[in-house]
């Protein structure tokens, strides 16, 4: 069975053991998402994470558990990396907008090249620092994985959103002491501990708000 047969077969498997429904043209651009992660890592060292189906459930499902739980329209990833958790999300609902912003170049060459490969009309890569990019108008969302503390996240992109956009803040271990030192002005509207389907250790995402 070649790499593209296998990874395949491997994310049905997994994709099953959720409430989520993926089309098999879905399925198809995750799985070459993750033949391009696993291609440019050689090169690029975008992630830590080698093996193609170790991706699947470390990047890949863990990053789409997170969908059902976002509201809105339009999203952008801070700190996206190689793209985690923008572009599985972006798979998931293409009728839902994606800023994905780094900082770093190499990173933003890999994820224009994932655009155009997997034609996602609904991604826009963009390198900037996150203090530094200016929205036309505020998103709906903001996402962070494994990008700062809960303070810093807020600190650093509460200029991203108003006072009816949410902070994601995709998190292992319930982030108690974090909330409990969050600066004055912000609240924590819900949280949601995850299942990842063979992933070891917690998964909690965490939905903050600005207070008038």
């Amino acid at each position: 069975m070649d790499l593209t047969a296998q990874l395949t077969s491997e994310l049905n498997a997994l994709v099953n053991k959720t409430d989520l429904n993926l089309s098999t043209d879905q399925i198809n651009k995750l799985v070459g998402y993750v033949e391009l992660l696993h291609k440019w890592n050689k090169a690029y060292n975008l992630t830590s994470v080698r093996e193609p189906s170790e991706m699947l459930v470390k990047h890949i499902l863990d990053s789409l558990v997170n969908g059902p739980h976002l509201n809105g329209n339009s999203f952008i990833d801070v700190g996206t990396g190689p793209g985690l958790p923008g572009i599985p999300l972006a798979i998931l609902y293409p009728n839902k907008k994606f800023v994905l912003l780094d900082s770093l170049g190499k990173r933003v060459t890999f994820l224009k090249q994932v655009v155009y490969q997997l034609k996602l009309e609904n991604v826009t890569p963009v390198q900037s620092r996150v203090e530094k990019y200016i929205p036309d108008i505020p998103f709906d969302g903001v996402l962070s994985r494994a990008f700062a503390s809960l303070e810093d996240m807020i600190t650093w992109c509460q200029h991203l959103v108003d006072e009816s956009g949410r902070f994601y803040a995709l998190k292992g271990l319930y982030p108690t002491e974090e909330l409990n030192s969050m600066p004055a002005g912000f609240e924590l509207v819900e949280s949601f501990t995850l299942n990842v389907p063979e992933l070891e250790g917690q998964r909690h995402l965490i939905e903050l708000k600005k207070i008038k």
